[in-house]
């Protein structure tokens, strides 16, 4: 098992990654200081209720929690306000009141969506975030939590830290393998901007990863997590470094929203998104290799990199107008320098973006 923290001061809270842990999540919770006096609501969804809602609800009961449920359509479009609605409904059915906790048992779409529901439900309660899905090992960590608006990705949300991450692989095996291809976006992206040997350790090591294999899965995620950790210790509310993590993602958002959120999915979204923070790059002189190692890494984990010729150029650039990062006739992007190192640019032409983005459609 690999423990990691994210230093927050008075807000830390540990990262736990290793196989079995769903089965001690018990003795984690009382660890932690989760009440047993007050009711737990885990919400998740439909794919992964059938699989892990009964055995984590049943460890928690057989340590005294009192526990509820609720679960969710499986897919982006569940990060709504009418959901959100429905989730604070079935907390107060339950019971919740300020010393309960809200327990995310899910991918990235359920850990923002449980996580907003305790950053807003009594003006804030604690939550545990029990990822089970790769790419939620990005999102699991740091404590953005948001629901969608129809024009803008996460436009509503909070900043809200959980009280642990734990992460249990075992979950991980039963993932569809564009499920696993998905996650393993994020995990190239913590090597892209801060670890070149990392970048190039999955490039190498793809095979193992889309094999879901124990050793290299563990070592990545725990790379992937360390990154992550290290980044919103430093910054928590994304004030100047940890937008570097938003590597891909200004594209990536605009094409989730314009596909329809869940008919392309985050990871794959983002990874065309990388391309293009790439090519972006050597607009700025950063060396051919930014370039041809991130889409060489991509492809191996069996990513896109090319846009798909049905999308709209203008409906991409007007979702890219409602995100957080558009100002007047300029973007914020996060920009490579090299494989390992970003900057992040605030003055990016609108007009280079576009060309970008056409040239995205034609990728070899």
């Amino acid at each position: 098992m690999r423990e990691l923290t994210v230093n927050l001061g008075e807000r830390s809270y540990p990262i736990y990654i290793g196989e079995g842990l769903l089965l001690e999540a018990g003795a984690y919770f009382v660890k932690h200081g989760i009440s047993k006096k007050s009711p737990l609501l885990i919400i998740t969804d439909e794919n992964v209720a059938g699989k892990h809602l009964d055995t984590l609800a049943s460890v928690l009961r057989n340590e005294d929690f009192t526990v509820a449920t609720a679960v969710v359509p499986a897919g982006e479009s569940s990060k709504s306000l009418s959901m959100l609605e429905q989730l604070v409904a079935k907390a107060l059915e339950a019971g919740l009141d300020r010393k309960s906790a809200i327990v995310a048992l899910g991918g990235g779409v359920v850990g923002d969506l449980a996580g907003f529901v305790a950053a807003s439900y009594m003006r804030g309660i604690k939550f545990v975030q029990v990822p089970t899905t790769i790419l939620a090992h990005d999102s699991s960590v740091g404590g953005k939590v948001a629901v969608n608006h129809p024009l803008a990705k996460n436009i509503i949300g909070a900043f809200h830290q959980p009280e642990m991450v734990l992460y249990d692989l075992e979950t991980l095996q039963s993932l569809p393998p564009r499920d696993v291809r998905s996650g393993l976006s994020e995990v190239v992206k913590h090597g892209l901007i801060w670890d070149e040997a990392f970048a190039h350790w999955c490039g190498e090591n793809a095979d193992r990863l889309l094999a879901l294999e124990p050793d290299a899965l563990g070592y990545a995620l725990h790379k992937g997590c360390s990154v992550k950790a290290a980044v919103v210790s430093k910054d928590e509310r994304e004030n100047d470094l940890r937008a570097i993590l938003n590597l891909g993602h200004t594209i990536g958002h605009a094409l989730e929203a314009v596909a329809g959120y869940g008919e392309l999915l985050h990871g794959e979204a983002i990874s065309i998104g990388m391309i293009g923070s790439a090519k972006l790059g050597l607009r700025y002189g950063a060396p051919e290799e930014v370039y041809t190692v991130t889409k060489s890494v991509l492809a191996k984990c069996g990513l896109p990199v090319k846009l798909p010729a049905e999308f709209d150029v203008d409906a991409i650039m007007e979702a890219m107008m409602h995100d957080k990062k558009f100002s007047e006739n300029t973007m914020v992007f996060v920009v490579p320098t090299a494989i390992g190192t970003v900057e992040i640019k605030r003055d990016v032409p609108v007009a280079w973006v576009r060309e970008i983005v056409e040239q995205l459609k034609l990728e070899a």
